[in-house]
């Protein structure tokens, strides 16, 4: 069983980019056409090419399409993460004078649903005879006793509030690196709790907000352009691909029974943890609603306006998000109605969308708090969380393209072995 078992292991493995990508550089036919292809998009396709180049790119996409590069796929948060995605990216790029080769993203994709299992108070013993059960809390209890969540949490929060020694502000790229690592790495039942929790107040709202600490991964003085931010983005290998996950798993469908094309709450919620830490952070825009929104404007973005429109509205204005959002917060997870429109958290009042009023002492208090459900306390070490995480230690990768002909004869034939007992 397990020499089988390895060699399903060896076979999924080729479909990862960085595998793809040594077979097809040591091979003598595959590796001038990967030049090749990576000289017709040089600049994001923005140098002119002559009929005679023309016709050698649309070559060498058509003989690469039956290599081992076609189909490959990245794993979210893995080593050499960038390295594996500009191999996708030199074959997928956006549009190639003409050729448009976008199929969906270069992430493995998620096969779970919303489905998640609710972090039971880990205090329940202890507080006999209380009703109120806060989710938040509950959340920031459970992180603490997770080694992992524990730490990169801890981690994260350090690296973002540590004033430079320079300037006195905040290390903006190494508080995202620090938030990237902690939502890449930590299971979604422990991060989505903290981050889509629900809130009946606008200090747990506040609390929620302060979750990713916005005075650093999030605001500035200005709000710059949507359209600059989405340039930066696309010129990086990982933001590119994170808003491409994003647009493809929270696509809003009106002819979809929950909001979303592909009907599935967890992969867009995950898509949507996958943006923290990038150019288009998103985070929630006040401490009175669920509404989120990345810290850019639309207001200066000219004749792009559309686009820019159409850019923020995915997050403003998608009813696949919304309902995720909703549902997750729900304690008996109602399947929210295409008509919902209002983005308010549970019990709080959706009469104002002005951006926070929090008073500076509350905010201090609010990041109190977050520093002091971090650290735990000896209580919480002998606690022990209901139930086990449902997200695997780690995932098989899933080919956004059908496997190819070999590959469905090698796992045809492993599966035959495996059912005969050998």
């Amino acid at each position: 069983m397990n020499k089988y078992m390895a060699l399903l292991e060896v076979i999924l493995a080729g479909r990862d980019c960085l595998v793809a990508g040594d077979s097809c550089s040591s091979d003598e036919t595959c590796s001038p056409r990967l030049r090749t292809l990576r000289q017709c998009v040089a600049g994001n396709g923005s140098v002119k090419l002559g009929p005679g180049a023309r016709s050698q790119c649309a070559n060498a996409v058509t003989a690469l399409l039956s290599s081992p590069l076609h189909g490959c796929q990245c794993k979210r948060g893995m080593k050499k993460e960038k390295n594996c995605l500009s191999i996708y990216w030199s074959l997928h790029q956006s549009i190639i004078h003409g050729l448009n080769l976008v199929e969906s993203y270069p992430y493995e994709t998620v096969q779970r649903d919303y489905d998640y299992v609710r972090l039971a108070s880990i205090t329940a013993d202890s507080d006999v005879g209380m009703t109120t059960v806060n989710r938040c809390l509950d959340a920031a209890k459970a992180c603490n006793v997770d080694d992992l969540c524990q730490k990169l949490r801890t981690e994260y929060v350090s690296a973002c509030i540590k004033p430079t020694a320079k300037s006195g502000l905040c290390n903006r790229p190494k508080c995202n690196k620090a938030l990237r690592r902690f939502f890449d790495r930590v299971p979604a039942d422990y991060t989505h709790e903290l981050l889509f929790c629900p809130c009946t107040d606008t200090a747990c709202a506040e609390r929620r907000r302060q979750t990713i600490v916005p005075s650093c991964s999030y605001e500035s003085a200005e709000k710059p352009s949507c359209i600059t931010q989405m340039r930066i983005c696309n010129a990086d290998y990982v933001c590119r691909s994170r808003l491409a996950q994003f647009q493809h798993d929270c696509e809003p469908s009106e002819a979809s029974a929950n909001g979303c094309k592909h009907e599935n709450y967890g992969a867009c919620l995950l898509a949507y943890t996958g943006l923290i830490g990038s150019t288009i952070t998103p985070n929630y825009v006040d401490n009175f609603t669920s509404s989120v929104a990345p810290w850019c404007s639309c207001s200066a973005s000219g004749i792009r306006r559309e686009d820019c429109d159409n850019f923020l509205g995915y997050f403003t204005d998608n009813i696949c998000l919304r309902n995720a959002l909703v549902t997750f917060g729900s304690e008996t997870d109602p399947q929210p109605t295409l008509s919902q429109s209002s983005t308010a958290s549970p019990g709080l009042s959706s009469s104002s969308t002005n951006r926070s009023t929090t008073s500076p002492q509350e905010t201090i208090e609010t990041m109190r708090n977050i520093l002091d459900t971090i650290i735990p306390t000896q209580g919480l070490e002998n606690e022990q969380l209901v139930g086990q995480s449902t997200l695997p230690s780690s995932s098989l990768p899933i080919s956004a393209s059908p496997p190819s002909p070999i590959l469905q004869g090698l796992l045809l034939m492993l599966l035959h072995l495996l059912n005969n007992g050998h």
